[in-house]
């Protein structure tokens, strides 16, 4: 099982995420929040059991979708790195910045 680590984007991506769905529901939030861990957590022992995103054409970096919403992380040698949790309706350009 590789280790599971997060970037400081995803960290704020997911506290944002959670904090929105907090103002109807704090219960709702709290699984989200575990749905999103939970999903990663599992994905750190099968790293390329996601699919490669579509936007960045590079092996290494995958995603997971959950909801609406698309756990991005980057495959390294004994790790894989969580990098942004975002709307799949977003579009981004640079996912490193």
């Amino acid at each position: 099982m590789a280790e599971l680590r997060w970037a400081e984007s995803a960290v704020k991506d997911l506290e944002q995420i959670c904090d929105y769905i907090a103002k109807d529901s704090e219960i709702y939030a709290k699984v989200f929040a575990r749905r999103v861990i939970d999903t990663l957590e599992a994905t750190a022992t099968f790293p390329y059991s996601g699919r490669m995103v579509p936007e960045m054409k590079n092996e290494i970096i995958r995603e997971k979708i959950l909801t609406n919403h698309r756990l991005i992380y980057r495959i390294q040698e004994e790790s894989i790195e969580v990098i942004r949790i975002i709307q799949s309706a977003k579009d981004f350009k640079d996912i490193d910045k």
